[in-house]
């Protein structure tokens, strides 16, 4: 049975078009008194409408005001105006509001982008304007491999990251034959196949895979195929609420009884739209967790108020981090010279350590891949369970080296050797 598209997205729905209101607000009145002109203009450009809403979507415009709030630009003699808009997973669809921001509205800086054919897309488009683009949910490894650009960065995570912790450890726990089911976009068949390869590498095998089109709503062609198929573990390279209905049908046909399931790609709002009864013991990877540490939580209770309800995911957190660092850059760069040209904004961003409640400290490598850390987790057991939201336990950290593909390996032209 699908759960309700309506049911899992009017919430955000409406919050998307609350806070609308609050950031045309703020674009009007900008929150300083800088000097004409020395104004920010940041685009969170996203999925308002679709599976992705909830991934990022209003919940990264509340934390890209977070990090706008925190920074305090009226102490650096500039103002900060955030806008928004949906790209409805659309490359030509993002690229076409991209080149109206860059051209007519001012927009600096464009972050979010979840979705790797709208990034990949971006990537382009902002390169060829020279200005910069922070994605904080890019799994394509080609936005810092072949198609890297001097003013891109992948901020969160990306394909190699969730695949490593996941893959290996659970060929290692003796799920050894794999089938796969495949959104069939640059996401799915990325984190497909960097899992496969960490799988094979480990001693497993890959028995067999199924692709489907984005936003489906019946699974359960694939799931007879992945149960006759011998396989001892399902791999789910999908993501958003084709995550939720397929883990959902695969309870309702038995397969976890006979199964495990391993879903390289689970984000804290999956978690919450499934509950624990459903989620409870899966394995996956993500590079912020909320309950981490003292820091980590200091960030979620500063920045609660603005999410209405939810509890920030690493996407939301990359948005908050990713726009604090650029920020910061703007600031030692100046405002002229980082409006003038965003590659040079995103080459001090790389020459600066950052450092913020989210991630803690990072940098950012050559390619444009911030380094930070991994977490492998556990979602919990109901009885584990303190509270809504309490949903996982860390039960390894990777550091942010570690974690990321290695920079020789990436085919980035803008790596020296």
């Amino acid at each position: 049975m699908e759960i309700s598209r309506r049911a899992l997205m009017g919430g955000a729905t409406a919050l998307a078009a609350a806070w609308s209101g609050g950031v045309r607000a703020q674009g009007s009145r900008p929150q300083t008194g800088g000097a004409p002109g020395q104004r920010i203009k940041i685009g969170v450009l996203s999925d308002f409408s679709g599976i992705y809403t909830d991934l990022l979507g209003p919940g990264g415009v509340a934390c890209v005001q977070q990090a706008v709030a925190d920074f305090g630009p009226e102490q650096h003699g500039f103002s900060v105006e955030v806008v928004f808009a949906d790209h409805q997973n659309k490359p030509d669809v993002g690229s076409a509001i991209a080149r109206r921001w860059y051209d007519a509205e001012g927009v600096d800086m464009v972050i979010g982008l979840p979705n790797s054919s709208v990034a990949l897309a971006l990537a382009f488009v902002t390169a060829e304007r020279n200005k910069a683009c922070i994605g904080t949910a890019v799994t394509s490894m080609d936005f810092t491999g072949a198609q890297c650009t001097p003013n891109t960065i992948n901020w969160t995570y990306d394909a190699y990251m969730l695949a490593k912790a996941l893959g290996t450890e659970t060929v290692k726990a003796g799920g050894r034959k794999w089938y796969f089911i495949t959104t069939d976009n640059a996401f799915g068949n990325a984190i497909q196949g960097e899992t496969a390869g960490f799988v094979q590498q480990a001693g497993g095998t890959v028995v067999g895979n199924s692709r489907y089109p984005i936003g489906a709503t019946d699974y359960s062609s694939f799931l007879i195929a992945a149960q006759g198929s011998g396989a001892d573990v399902l791999g789910l390279a999908l993501g958003g609420t084709d995550m939720v209905n397929c883990l959902k049908q695969a309870s309702e046909f038995g397969l976890r009884d006979r199964m495990r399931v391993a879903a390289p790609v689970m984000f804290l709002n999956d978690i919450n739209a499934l509950g624990l009864p459903l989620t409870q013991g899966l394995l996956h990877t993500n590079s912020f967790y909320w309950d981490a540490s003292d820091r980590t939580r200091a960030f979620t209770q500063r920045v609660l108020p603005r999410m209405q309800g939810a509890y920030p995911g690493m996407v939301h957190a990359g948005c908050y981090a990713g726009t604090l660092h650029y920020l910061k850059a703007v600031a030692a760069l100046g405002v002229a010279a980082a409006k003038a040209s965003g590659a040079a904004a995103v080459a001090k961003m790389k020459a600066m350590p950052a450092d913020d409640d989210a991630f803690g400290r990072t940098v950012v490598r050559q390619d444009g891949r911030a380094l930070v850390p991994a977490f492998l987790l556990q979602v919990k057991k109901p009885e584990e369970s303190r509270a809504r939201w309490d949903y996982c336990k860390v039960v390894t950290e990777i550091s942010g080296p570690d974690a990321a593909k290695p920079l020789a390996q990436g085919g980035c032209p803008l790596v020296r050797t």
